[in-house]
């Protein structure tokens, strides 16, 4: 399966688990103007993210397909949420996903 559907399975999951979800747009893309637009988001930025409408904790989530791996860049992001305590890990199904929020993991599938 791609990471696209995964992605897709799993926002579905997740907003239907009393939580709001979103997916980031990292990087850059040139407009029709040729100029360079940046979605803001710092490099490493997670696949998704969102907070628990029970106590409002954020977490953000990695897509991988089954064999993928973090870039160095999202490891690096990864290391400041550990340093923070935040919600976060790699999901590679709606069923990590869930796990990771509802769990409350820090760092889940990251080594």
């Amino acid at each position: 399966m791609r990471e696209q559907q995964i992605q897709n399975d799993i926002r579905v999951a997740v907003s239907q688990d009393h939580c709001r979800i979103f997916r980031a747009n990292v990087g850059k893309v040139m407009m029709k103007n040729g100029r360079w637009f940046d979605t803001g988001f710092p490099p490493g930025y997670p696949d998704l993210h969102g907070y628990k409408i029970s106590n409002g904790k954020m977490f953000y989530i990695e897509v991988k397909t089954p064999t993928g791996r973090p870039r160095p860049d999202q490891i690096q992001f990864h290391n400041q949420l550990m340093c923070d305590g935040i919600i976060h890990g790699i999901a590679r199904s709606p069923e990590d996903a869930l796990k990771i929020i509802d769990e409350e993991l820090v760092g889940y599938g990251f080594k």
